[in-house]
């Protein structure tokens, strides 16, 4: 996955053309916020390279008065839609800006990209309508805006609804046609759950390619910066059902990148019927992602329901060259949380496609506890065996699907419970439903059931036909005795092949 050297007269060629975009950009913002220059995608590649040269510079936060927001007082401001970024014109695509301060203290530069020119974007405080209780604020020092969001046509023609946006350190997400927005995605996490602190790389530029009236695919360039690494993002953006991202990302280390997160996912498990008794809510389940969907190198389909515990817990899945992961939400109806508001159903599920071959690493788990919606706990991410070593280039390109989750041919896991045994010995019953799906049709004593632990015994497994969802339930029990947590494991086969995908799951006290 290093990133190749480019030949010596394409380097001379993006060397001259990024000289005024690039190097003056680096001087200052004053000089970044000039006229139009000429723009090609390698101009943000090879500022990413010379960034990563220099030491690491915080950007200036906006002035305090804007830090010192409320969360109502920001809510007294919003952009005024009609004046969006190419609302005037033919263009399939609209964009609306958002205001900095209270948990952005960082404004963005923003720039638009037409017929080869860059032209920057001013910020403007007008374009903004208020109520009455706006605070005043002030006008002068590093002001800017914090991100944005896309606006094109989706379900309904001559409308442009939102589906997309960018906003906050170097975190996004997306939505397909009909969802409402749950989860995130990020441009790259380091460090995380680490006992020295996460570092949170951010988006410090952006570039929209102004897209001709009636094109689909919407193109954003970004600009990376922290202080162990810079980058260069490409996003080829296709809205719909589901909303399909292909990026391209090129990394350049300041230092040793030890614990690297790649393509990493933010959600937030609050609880379901696995962990109900621990919260005094009037709603069945809370969580925008019920589980962590793996397709490894070697073919295999994992699925990990999410937990949200008592002290945090890291889990790794080792694995070379996956062929994909993510995030997903198969709760889908609106009973299995009733709440009217949030409709926790129609959050999309995340799915990440590596392009290439990723090497070995693990796809990693993080969830930490929570008691509150509001927090976003659960973080997955692809994490490389061997770190980066400072001044190394990394080329890493992927597919983000925003939908309802891939299409795969073994049957999914789709509810998982647990309890304690009432009658006979003392210990834990846990059941698993199984789809309906023609490979489970027929007795089920035609199935075989492995089921396995590295810490306890477990009972024989019983397969029965659940009525209410066509599908098999496979029940069992253990004794955890004194332990504080235990792995589990189970998959359905037939003939030898797998009829199921695996379900893992971690009990904890």
């Amino acid at each position: 996955m290093t990133l190749p050297a480019l030949p010596l007269l394409s380097r001379r060629s993006v060397l001259g053309g990024v000289s005024a975009l690039a190097l003056s950009a680096l001087a200052g913002p004053g000089l970044a916020m000039g006229g139009a220059v000429p723009f090609h995608p390698d101009h943000v590649v090879e500022r990413a390279r010379l960034l990563a040269q220099m030491r690491y510079q915080q950007r200036p936060k906006v002035p305090q008065d804007w830090l010192d927001l409320t969360y109502e007082d920001y809510q007294t401001r919003w952009f005024r839609s009609r004046d969006a970024l190419w609302s005037t014109t033919a263009r399939s695509y609209n964009v609306d800006f958002f205001l900095p301060g209270l948990y952005f203290p960082h404004a963005v530069q923003m720039h638009s990209v037409a017929q080869g020119l860059s032209q920057p974007i001013a910020f403007d405080l007008s374009l903004f309508d208020k109520t009455d209780k706006a605070p005043e604020l002030s006008t002068e020092g590093a002001l800017g805006y914090s991100g944005f969001r896309l606006r094109t046509e989706l379900s309904e023609p001559g409308k442009k609804n939102e589906f997309c946006v960018f906003q906050g350190a170097s975190y996004f997400r997306a939505i397909g046609i009909g969802q409402t927005y749950g989860l995130s995605a990020r441009g790259l996490a380091l460090k995380t759950a680490d006992p020295e602190g996460e570092e949170f790389p951010e988006f410090t530029e952006f570039w929209l390619e102004a897209p001709a009236p009636g094109q689909r695919e919407m193109v954003v360039h970004a600009l990376m910066d922290s202080p162990s690494v810079t980058g260069a993002y490409r996003f080829f953006i296709q809205p719909g059902s589901p909303c399909v991202m292909e990026v391209e990302a090129r990394l350049f280390a300041r230092k040793e990148l030890s614990h690297a997160g790649l393509a990493p996912l933010t959600s937030m498990f609050l609880f379901d019927r696995t962990n109900r008794s621990r919260f005094d809510d009037f709603r069945p389940a809370v969580h925008d992602s019920d589980g962590l969907l793996i397709q490894n190198g070697q073919g295999e389909t994992l699925w990990r329901p999410l937990a949200n515990p008592t002290r945090l817990q890291v889990s790794s899945f080792v694995d070379e060259n996956p062929r994909g992961f993510g995030l997903m939400q198969r709760s889908r109806d609106l009973a299995d949380f009733a709440d009217l508001e949030a409709h926790y159903e129609s959050r999309p599920s995340l799915w990440v496609e590596p392009k290439g071959d990723w090497g070995k690493g693990a796809v990693t788990l993080v969830e930490i506890p929570a008691d509150k919606e509001i927090y976003d706990n659960i973080v997955a991410y692809w994490r490389p065996q061997t770190p980066y070593p400072a001044g190394s280039e990394l080329r890493l390109d992927y597919r983000l699907t925003w939908g309802t989750g891939p299409d795969l041919p073994l049957p999914r896991v789709i509810d998982t419970a647990s309890g304690a045994r009432i009658f006979g010995t003392p210990g834990r019953i846990m059941t698993v439903d199984f789809e309906e799906h023609p490979l489970l049709a027929g007795d089920p004593d035609a199935l075989d059931v492995t089921l396995t632990s590295a810490h306890v015994e477990l009972s024989q497994g019983v397969l029965q036909r659940n009525p209410a969802t066509g599908g098999l339930r496979l029940a069992f029990s253990f004794d955890p005795g004194s332990r504080d947590h235990v792995e589990l494991r189970a998959q359905l086969r037939r003939d030898g092949a797998p009829a199921s995908e695996v379900w893992l799951y971690r009990w904890t006290a």
